[in-house]
């Protein structure tokens, strides 16, 4: 097996294809056996060394006693309950011992020794776990009396500490267990319930797979934690998903109704041009035909592209120009025309520096312009005024204005007048207008005055001076 993998295989890799719920779980159940078991020792060492301090204490003040007692020749006092005593020569044959005891040697021939030489001895004899009989704690100290070495070994019982050590281990057994089981309970409920709701999104996402449309997600409206914020995260991703859906949509359905007609007029006058013999003008006259279609389906093409792309773009290009540089590139395309008509066209720019995107800005001005040329009458003004970080661009001429019943609808796409139907154009200059000021966080609006129409543009410009 190659070292790649063993580390696929390992126990980090094994833990990560766990489902997260029995991930979070074990998390959990590890965890709360660290702290229960750091707990747990804390508690037995504290009452263990509790214990051991009153035995230690004990067996010391009863080892005391017969100290004096063996120094003064006096009788050996009786210890504390299951006390026991011995008392050895210097090589180890006892002199007096309790009757429990008897001749029993509690003193191996190695601490003897050093009992003689003058060394304290301590020694527990047996084990807490496993449980064995005659447990003891011990002392072994020398003593001078009567010109005679005497080793004096003084011990006491641990069965009463052993068996509170053993039940103590035993309940902080069932005490942790229980609370590692309950702990684990509350870490599953609680996980579940925290990813409930993930998995509703996820079945939600899968239903979308399948087709459904309209689809947004049961999002509390009185939270606000990680789960609700992805939530909001994904229904404003199916918001976007839904309106880039209608895009397609209303793009193929607008391209599919626009293009027909002049796709249907190319046909027919190639039609025409095929059915009989033709003479060098009127071929010329057809082809002319033929490329002012094909202009107009070039044109019409562009500007879906250019709504297309609008509506689809997160960010413009913002960058800072001079506005009178911005309002003459947008109105010197139609000046020779203005003037070939014999019609005004002036301007009136505040002297200041705007960031716009002038990619689609340049076009949506122009187009006013074009329009106000086109259809309007009379002189053709251009405003444009910068007040509290806001541009406002206004586009005005002397025409009749525009017709109330065509007025609530002059920014829809393809929407046109019908004394404009048989005039140039597609119906899409107010759209892209819309949709330019759109993407700029503003807004277009048109309206009729006394002198004529007027349509505004405001959009935030971020005035730099």
């Amino acid at each position: 097996m190659s070292c790649d993998m063993i580390r696929r295989t390992g126990p980090k890799a094994w833990f990560g294809r766990l489902p997260v719920v029995t991930r979070l779980v074990l998390a959990v159940a590890v965890t709360m056996s660290l702290v229960l078991t750091g707990t747990a020792g804390l508690v037995y060492c504290r009452v263990q060394t509790a214990l051991d301090r009153q035995l230690h204490d004990d067996l010391a003040a009863y080892r005391h006693s017969l100290d004096r007692a063996v120094r003064t020749g006096t009788a050996l006092p009786p210890g504390p309950s299951g006390s026991l005593y011995q008392i050895l020569d210097t090589h180890g044959r006892a002199v007096a011992s309790s009757a429990a005891v008897g001749h029993r040697a509690l003193l191996t021939p190695a601490e003897l020794d050093s009992a003689v030489r003058g060394h304290m001895v301590r020694r527990d004899v047996g084990s807490l776990l496993p449980i064995t009989p005659g447990t003891l704690r011990l002392q072994a100290e020398r003593v001078r009396a009567d010109g005679a070495t005497r080793v004096i070994v003084a011990a006491v019982r641990r069965g009463h500490r052993d068996e509170a050590l053993r039940e103590l281990l035993a309940q902080l057994a069932l005490a942790s267990g229980l609370t590692l089981i309950a702990a684990s309970y509350v870490g599953y409920r609680t996980a579940r319930a925290a990813l409930r709701p993930v998995e509703r999104y996820r079945t939600a996402a899968a239903t979308l797979a399948d087709g459904a449309q309209n689809l947004r997600l049961d999002v509390p409206a009185d939270r606000d934690d990680e789960i609700t914020r992805l939530g909001h995260t994904l229904n404003r991703m199916l918001d976007r998903l839904a309106a880039s859906a209608v895009r397609e949509r209303r793009f193929v359905a607008d391209a599919s109704h626009e293009l027909r007609t002049p796709l249907s007029l190319l046909r027919a006058e190639v039609d025409v041009a095929l059915h009989r013999p033709r003479s060098a003008e009127e071929l010329n006259r057809t082809l002319r035909s033929v490329d002012a279609e094909v202009q107009r389906l070039i044109d019409l093409s562009n500007a879906l592209l250019d709504l297309e792309e609008l509506g689809s773009t997160d960010h413009l290009t913002r960058a800072p120009v001079r506005l009178p540089d911005l309002i003459e590139t947008a109105v010197a395309p139609h000046l020779r025309g203005a003037e070939r008509s014999g019609r005004a066209l002036t301007t009136d720019t505040a002297d200041t520096t705007v960031e716009v995107d002038t990619r689609w800005l340049v076009p949506a001005i122009g187009n006013l312009v074009g329009n106000a040329l086109r259809h309007g009458d009379g002189a053709v003004h251009v405003t444009a005024t910068v007040h509290g970080g806001r541009l406002r661009l206004h586009v005005t001429d002397e025409g009749p204005g525009f017709s109330p019943e065509f007025l609530p609808r002059a920014f829809d796409r393809f929407a046109r007048a019908e004394a404009s139907r048989t005039s140039e154009g597609s119906g899409l200059g107010l759209a892209f207008v819309q949709a330019v000021a759109t993407a700029h966080g503003g807004s277009a609006h048109a309206e009729n005055s006394e002198s004529g129409a007027t349509v505004t543009l405001e959009m935030p410009c971020g005035s730099v001076s």
